[in-house]
């Protein structure tokens, strides 16, 4: 097993972890930053709209082209960017242990290679995993989360499926059935249980005027076929959410997608010995963290949406102010400068939360901060 000593050792290469390994390391900290996958980019590599918003948060710029331009950056300030490993421990003392070569060992390309990093601090930037949704024929081939079908058509440049039916008016239901169409999928509808679309509404014009009818207060109550999606059913659903009897509908499908929320990917926090508490506007159970991003363990940071569901902007800024939190507690640059850009990145979370969309998870984030300044 080989042994690697770094100041700071990132776990996640997407927005979260590019930002703060990036900010590490411009005030000339050793940074080593490893993801699981092939790319570098996280969700940005899948993410070909235009970001939308102020220009510091990359306005009019795709996410593929925010991931090149950071991943650039984090390579230019001399990051040690570790692809295909796979962190599966974190332990006391800074350890974290690394399965690289994944992929190619499991396409038959060699065996994956132990190593160990120890670093004086760690950044979780892990992100988050997608919710599932149980109906009759979930398990059925063509019944996918939305996630997984925007890395198919934008990352593998596969089509999952030629009818979709979209589960969930979120941004991620709303986007990812656009993008679908885009790539050739007719989507025949989407349906929302709450009796209004959660995403915005320039989103939702767009699939609107594109003609795909969106059902809300209504669920998808099956899904039908033999070895693969043919058919799925829906329902209307009353006030109290249960469904009407005799509203159901069967549409001609052969792919259903999930977009039913996310929830941080929180194992190897808890691995870390990271106090969570469970925070529903924020995704689920949510690590404990303070005003820098530290959780209730010294040294660990977590940053991005394992510290609660949110957007990429937000994301990058939650890196900048882990990496800088870790710079000035290393003692690197000047405290007094280090303070004031840690103040500006909150000033900017803070306006990144504002809003009808936003204000809930601002007033989560800042109580679950408040545990984490008291621990």
């Amino acid at each position: 097993m080989g042994h690697v000593t770094t100041d700071m050792c990132v776990v996640g290469a997407g927005p979260a972890g590019l930002a703060a390994s990036i900010e590490a390391a411009k005030r000339g900290l050793s940074v080593v930053l490893l993801d699981s996958n092939m790319r570098p980019g996280g969700q940005l590599q899948k993410q070909i709209h235009k970001f939308f918003g102020s220009k510091e948060h990359k306005a009019g710029t795709r996410g593929i082209d925010i991931a090149r331009t950071l991943y650039k950056e984090a390579v230019d300030q001399g990051v040690q960017v570790w692809l295909d490993s796979a962190a599966y421990g974190v332990f006391g003392g800074g350890v974290i242990e690394v399965a690289r070569g994944v992929h190619e060992a499991h396409a038959g390309k060699g065996t994956a290679r132990k190593e160990r990093v120890q670093a004086k601090k760690m950044v979780l930037a892990v992100g988050a995993a997608e919710n599932a949704l149980r109906f009759k024929g979930w398990t059925l081939p063509g019944v996918m989360g939305a996630g997984a079908a925007q890395t198919m058509i934008n990352v593998e440049r596969v089509l999952p499926g030629t009818k979709v039916l979209m589960i969930g008016s979120g941004n991620v239901g709303l986007i990812v059935s656009y993008q679908l169409m885009q790539a050739g999928a007719d989507v025949v509808a989407l349906v929302e249980a709450a009796p209004k679309v959660g995403g915005y509404a320039v989103h939702a014009a767009k699939i609107c005027r594109a003609g795909v009818p969106i059902l809300t207060s209504h669920t998808v109550s099956a899904a039908l076929g033999e070895g693969q999606v043919r058919l799925a059913e829906i329902v209307k659903l009353d006030a109290s959410w249960q469904p009407i009897a005799g509203t159901e509908r069967v549409r001609d499908v052969d792919t259903v997608c999930i977009a039913t929320g996310l929830r941080p990917f929180t194992k190897l926090a808890s691995l870390a010995g990271c106090r969570l508490a469970h925070v529903p506007p924020l995704g689920g159970w949510v690590p404990v963290h303070n005003r820098e991003m530290e959780s209730s363990v010294p040294g660990v940071y977590v940053a991005g949406d394992l510290a609660g569901v949110e957007e990429a902007s937000t994301a990058m800024e939650e890196g900048r102010l882990a990496g800088l939190s870790i710079a000035k507690s290393l003692g690197k640059g000047e405290v007094s400068s280090i303070e004031a850009e840690i103040d500006e990145a909150c000033s900017r979370l803070d306006a990144l939360r504002l809003g009808p969309f936003g204000e809930g998870r601002r007033t989560a984030k800042l109580q679950l901060m408040n545990q984490g300044d008291g621990q």
